[in-house]
């Protein structure tokens, strides 16, 4: 029996630290190339983490696109980001069995489950043509789940876990409800890429496309998506993308499977939308949420998100009655700045106690009402460069957790058209800004962002809630010169406790509101043309609609979390 190569201490690289499995490593049979022969006679390559122990166990499987057999020191963003000052993935501690974004076998298999990886389709030792973010991924993931199910070694019973592209394949196969799939942990995923990655609001998303893409590209056999350059050609005429938006093979609503989403509100613009769409989408009716707002890699392998994950995979996979059906369907984490912040149980999303209120936008004096001024005012603003801010500060401790929604009355000088980008900021007692993580573990972020190009502001009637509108992007409605719009901006789900003194600012502006330590600006700017100004008070009813949680900080079960 052979054994991949260890490494014999604990090593740290950048945030991520490798860490010792001599202790383990002759209990666990590795298997490099299993393979998997599909339903259309393509091989697919697995690598097979297993007990030493001959017996039946659960089967913890993960598709990947990121290779494997890549451990931690392949790791891609680890590495990049460790010096910045700006940014923080927190401390990963993994095994070096690990695969990007995967669960580690040194931790599963001594909890007595198998755990295996699945190269995709095109992808290292898997052969046929690359296909990932297709339906080719559903099936032919939902093909090596049965495959699984019915191997010597196993008890039957698959659940499947991972982060990001991990998650979204998950969603894909669980589509299909793969009778050996008893259970799955989609960490982090999106479900719509159109509306969750490409374009929010309609704004193309021009950055982490192009360093995905080409990521994701250079580690194909073949080349698996369109070149960025096509993209961009894309991006300039969004309706081409209409294939892309009606191809929706991940479809939520058709899996019973039951699950243990992750979703969280420091990923706002690649997984936030996603992953709480997916827990609300979804036909299961046994289903948890698993909210945070910390970088995703270190919270995925910590020890309280572990501790739920083996919980929810015992009961399911194992059969074990410990209490997981008993547990409140929502772990809510609930933040009062970056590294503090409470947790609570709720029995749904979003919170049946909400109370869902306006403030109103007052241009003349810049701030948030609680009634609509009745006096007409507006504030102007340049697209580059500027901004248009209105403050409210609470005169008591108020919790806003859920959605919120812009709607606002623009117009611009010049040109056909208008990119807003929004967010919500929260300042302490003294004027000074509380940054959240944000995007891919920014350190500066605000409490939550939202965009829309003016142009894309048809709503889906069918599909849009009091506070969330969702979009047609069918027919663009471009603007003339001068004329005023009412517009509706959905800002992406958050949590957050205000005390009395502290205030939330909505800025409104053209541009990002932050530039990537990495990726820097991450949406197209091409166009906003002239001056743009908001319309506030008499007949424009600009307002902020925020989720008011009654007496929510009198009903924490933990302390402040550091």
């Amino acid at each position: 029996m052979a054994h991949e190569p260890v490494q014999s201490a604990v090593e740290s690289q950048g945030t991520v630290r490798v860490r010792d499995i001599s202790d383990i490593e002759a209990d666990i049979v590795v298997e490099a190339d299993v393979g998997v022969v599909v339903r259309d006679s393509t091989r697919l390559s697995t690598k097979v983490f297993r007990p030493v122990e001959p017996g039946q166990y659960p089967v913890i499987l993960a598709l990947t696109a990121y290779g494997k057999d890549l451990g931690p020191d392949t790791y891609p963003a680890p590495a990049r980001y460790a010096e910045r000052p700006d940014f923080d993935n927190g401390i990963i501690e993994v095994s070096p069995w690990t695969t990007w974004e995967g669960p580690d076998p040194a931790t599963w298999v001594p909890k007595g489950y198998v755990v295996v990886y699945l190269d995709v389709r095109g992808y290292h030792q898997s052969e046929g043509d690359a296909s990932v973010l297709s339906p080719q991924d559903a099936d032919d993931f939902y093909d090596v789940i049965e495959w699984a199910g019915h191997q010597t070694w196993s008890n039957g019973s698959v659940g499947t876990i991972g982060v990001s592209y991990l998650a979204i394949s998950q969603w894909a196969a669980a589509g299909l409800n793969p009778p050996s799939l008893k259970a799955m942990v989609p960490w982090e995923g999106q479900t719509d890429s159109y509306r969750e990655v490409l374009y929010h609001g309609g704004v193309p998303e021009t950055t982490f496309t192009k360093f995905w893409l080409n990521r994701v590209n250079g580690l194909a056999n073949t080349p698996p998506l369109p070149a960025h350059d096509l993209f961009q050609m894309l991006h300039r005429d969004p309706q081409a993308m209409t294939g892309i938006r009606e191809q929706q093979f991940i479809r939520p609503e058709l899996s019973q499977v039951p699950a243990l989403v992750a979703a969280t509100w420091s990923d706002q613009g690649l997984h936030t939308r996603g992953s709480f769409g997916g827990f609300v989408q979804t036909s299961a009716t046994q289903k948890w949420l698993y909210t945070h707002g910390q970088p995703k890699w270190s919270t995925f392998y910590s020890d309280e998100a572990i501790e739920y994950q083996q919980a929810f995979f015992d009961h399911f996979l194992k059969g074990e009655d410990n209490g997981m059906d008993e547990r409140p369907a929502v772990r809510l984490e609930v933040r009062e700045t970056r590294d503090e912040r409470r947790v609570r149980f709720e029995s749904e999303w979003p919170l049946a106690s909400t109370e869902y209120h306006p403030l109103y936008l007052d241009a003349a004096s810049g701030t948030l009402l609680a009634t609509p001024p009745e006096t007409a005012s507006t504030v102007d603003y340049q697209p580059v460069g500027g901004s248009a801010t209105f403050t409210i500060r609470f005169d008591a401790d108020t919790e806003l957790t859920g959605h919120m929604k812009l709607r606002l009355w623009v117009s611009t000088t010049a040109g056909t058209d208008i990119d807003l980008f929004v967010g919500a900021k929260k300042f302490d007692v003294d004027g000074e800004e509380v940054h959240f993580y944000a995007k891919a573990g920014y350190l500066h972020g605000p409490v939550a962002m939202g965009w829309l190009r003016v142009s894309e502001r048809a709503l889906d009637e069918h599909r849009s809630t009091a506070w969330q509108p969702v979009l047609c992007h069918d027919e663009p409605q471009p603007l003339t010169p001068g004329e005023i719009v009412a517009v509706d901006v959905e800002i992406l789900p958050s949590s957050t406790l205000f005390r009395a003194g502290e205030s939330l600012e909505l800025v409104v502006q053209g541009a990002d509101l932050f530039e990537h330590p990495a990726l820097g600006h991450a949406y197209s700017q091409d166009v906003n043309r002239g001056t743009h100004t908001i319309h506030t008070g008499g007949e424009y009813d600009s307002h902020l609609l925020v989720p008011r949680i009654p007496d929510g900080r009198h009903r924490f079960s933990d302390q402040v979390v550091t």
